[in-house]
């Protein structure tokens, strides 16, 4: 699926966090959804706050996600790229795509991400005088 450059840019801009990650199981509790990170092969795009120890063993929440009908998720093979916010000590997933390298929409939007005026669109996110 084409995701355009724009929309995962602002994507990323409203996300505490962007990985590039392999996720190794996925488990559901209490109507949830759990990711959960493998140890080796992730790379912290944008890290916000998240902690030497969140990044150690990375758990990504979908709340009430049990029944999400995510085909992105049907195979666990290969890279993606996560988005979510910290929110009481608990990562919550915001967006997920499957890592595509020939997609050059992608490839743009994580090259370009850092130039991206995020503060003129998410002041409300940020403090509206810190420049990101």
């Amino acid at each position: 699926m084409e995701h355009s450059a724009d929309g995962l840019m602002e994507q990323m801009c409203s996300s505490d966090f962007v990985v590039k990650m392999r996720i190794k199981e996925i488990k559901i509790e209490n109507g949830d959804r759990k990711l959960i990170g493998a140890q080796k092969k992730k790379k912290l795009l944008k890290a916000g706050p998240l902690k030497r120890k969140d990044t150690k063993r990375l758990v990504l929440h979908m709340k009430s996600g049990a029944g999400c009908p995510c085909p992105q998720l049907d195979s666990l093979a290969g890279s993606f790229l996560v988005m979510g916010r910290k929110v009481d000590g608990q990562l919550l997933l915001m967006a997920v795509y499957r890592w595509d390298k020939k997609n050059k929409e992608m490839k743009f939007a994580v090259k370009f991400m850092f130039s991206y005026p995020c503060s003129l669109y998410y002041p409300f996110f940020y403090g509206a005088a810190e420049p990101h």
